[in-house]
């Protein structure tokens, strides 16, 4: 073992000395797609990363060319250093049309400014606000696609990326490294691409599940050693409380499994929550509150019959604290979960974390609404841009404009709405009026606007005025529970504007 690890040590060094000189070399022996098996936690003999000292190596030596592939990881994960390299290279290369496949990234995105148009064409799965300008403006594009349906892009070769690049933690002393906060689509845009570039980040939490990757799957690795960005907990205005404090008092239970975005609203949720207990998380992402509330032991998984006393998650991004709770968060046997118990009863906070695990996996398995719905007490809480009187909603797009994408509300409002226990609850929570003071709750939706969850699903609208419950309910009665929590100053208006299109007058 101690010999095997000096040679290992050894290739690594002549890698980073010989990597320019090895580029011909490396060239005649590119993998094509389904060399090996494409496993990412099963190591591949013989094959070690070309070790190299900066990101703009790394996109040189990966031979970045015009009408290519690219995916990119994202979320917290996203390769910031790669991107710049790589929209550098595009640019003093005068590459052309290389096509870039992601979901949200953070950070900027200098490859979908306007004068990088003809270099680089972003290809939204989901829309972040770095590049939606770009999308409005047409220089961009986005896939509509169910986020449980993302994985099948890759692995049904609709997209074949020529380059992944990806954001992993250091190898540990086996050789492994970690895709950390970021699992959703990865994994298995890795499997399916023919070289994976990869930025090592000491910074990078550690974590379990499908998030593991062996060093020997890399083709290119440099190390870039930065903190991962953060999004800042706001504190919720007043109405947004509201919300949360009519969500937690009438429809989350005692051991409901529950799934929330991340956002001002998702946060009001979960701060009302503190008095809950049993309560279990299965969501395609969390935030910084359900580390709050794992500390008060309200989060404990106990009543899952799937992945029990473990967080289910696929992809997060929050503060350091998230990160912090994340990192090499293993699963914790009996023994230390009894002790956790025991300082839950005394107060103390100081080793609860350590009994509930946040376990990564893909997002094909987490979103997919079958195994959405096997969850006990399946909560799902999702906002949206506007409800119409029938209850159609709109969440990814302002009129004709795009502005994000189907995400996975309607993953998780399908599974909680055809729960097996049939108590599921699916939830869409928003403020009733813009910052412009305009109803959010509207006669129709806009001219253009795009349907994510569609009236025969949604069940439960709450605005800081109350709690509309949809299901069962004809038209008539629909657009009298909407008008009832929307704004009173738009009521009168909704009431005329219901007759007009219904024929009849809104009553319950």
């Amino acid at each position: 073992m101690a010999t095997l690890k000096r040679i290992t040590t050894l290739t690594k060094t002549l890698n980073m000395l010989t990597a320019s000189s090895r580029t011909s070399s490396f060239t005649a022996s590119k993998k094509s797609y389904f060399t090996y098996v494409n496993e990412p936690s099963m190591p591949i003999p013989g094959h070690e990363p070309c070790w190299l000292k900066t990101a703009d190596e790394a996109i040189e030596q990966a031979e970045l060319d015009s009408d290519q592939s690219v995916f990119i990881q994202g979320a917290a994960a996203t390769p910031s250093e790669l991107l710049r390299a790589m929209t550098d290279y595009g640019v003093r290369c005068d590459v052309r049309n290389v096509r870039l496949y992601h979901m949200h990234l953070e950070g900027p995105a200098l490859f979908a400014k306007p004068e990088n148009a003809k270099h680089f064409r972003s290809i939204s799965l989901f829309i972040g606000g770095n590049v939606r300008p770009a999308v409005q403006a047409g220089t961009a594009d986005c896939i509509p696609i169910f986020l449980h349906e993302i994985p099948r892009l890759f692995k049904e070769g609709y997209v074949k990326p020529d380059i992944a690049l990806i954001h992993v933690s250091p190898p540990d002393d086996q050789g492994y490294c970690s895709f950390g906060t970021s699992v959703d689509c990865v994994r298995s845009a890795v499997c399916h691409s023919k070289y994976i570039v990869a930025l090592v980040n000491k910074h990078m939490p550690r974590t379990f599940g499908d998030a593991i990757i062996h060093v020997s799957h890399l083709d290119f690795a440099v190390e870039h050693h930065q903190k991962l960005p953060v999004h800042p907990v706001k504190t919720p205005c007043k109405e947004e409380l509201q919300i949360g404090k009519y969500i937690a008092e009438n429809l989350v239970v005692d051991g409901a499994t529950l799934q929330l975005g991340i956002g001002s609203i998702p946060d009001a949720v979960l701060s009302q929550l503190t008095k809950h207990k049993d309560l279990g998380i299965h969501s395609e992402m969390f935030s910084d509150g359900v580390v709050d509330l794992v500390n008060k032991g309200c989060v404990t998984n106990n009543m899952k019959t799937m992945h029990k006393g473990r967080i289910v998650g696929s992809f997060c991004v929050g503060s350091q604290k998230l990160y912090d709770f994340m990192d090499n968060n293993p699963f914790i046997g009996e023994s230390v979960f009894s002790k956790a118990l025991i300082q839950i009863l005394s107060r103390s906070e100081c080793t609860i974390q350590a009994m509930t695990v946040a376990e990564m996996l893909v997002v094909d398995y987490v979103n997919d609404p079958k195994v959405v719905a096997k969850q006990p007490n399946m909560t799902a809480i999702n906002s949206c841009i506007e409800v119409d009187l029938t209850g159609q909603i709109c969440a990814d797009s302002i009129g004709p404009k795009m502005y994000s994408g189907f995400g996975g509300q309607l993953d998780f409002i399908t599974g909680a709405a055809i729960s097996e226990d049939r108590l599921g609850k699916p939830i869409i929570a928003l403020q009733s009026t813009t910052s412009k003071g305009e109803s959010k709750i509207a006669p129709c939706l806009k001219h253009g606007a795009g349907v994510v969850t569609n009236r025969a699903v949604a069940r439960y609208v709450v605005t800081e005025h109350g709690i509309a419950s949809l299901f069962g309910k004809n038209l008539q009665q629909r657009a009298y529970e909407l008008i009832q929590v929307s704004h009173p100053n738009h009521r009168e208006a909704l009431e005329k504007a219901a007759f007009e299109r219904l024929k009849v007058m809104p009553a319950p």
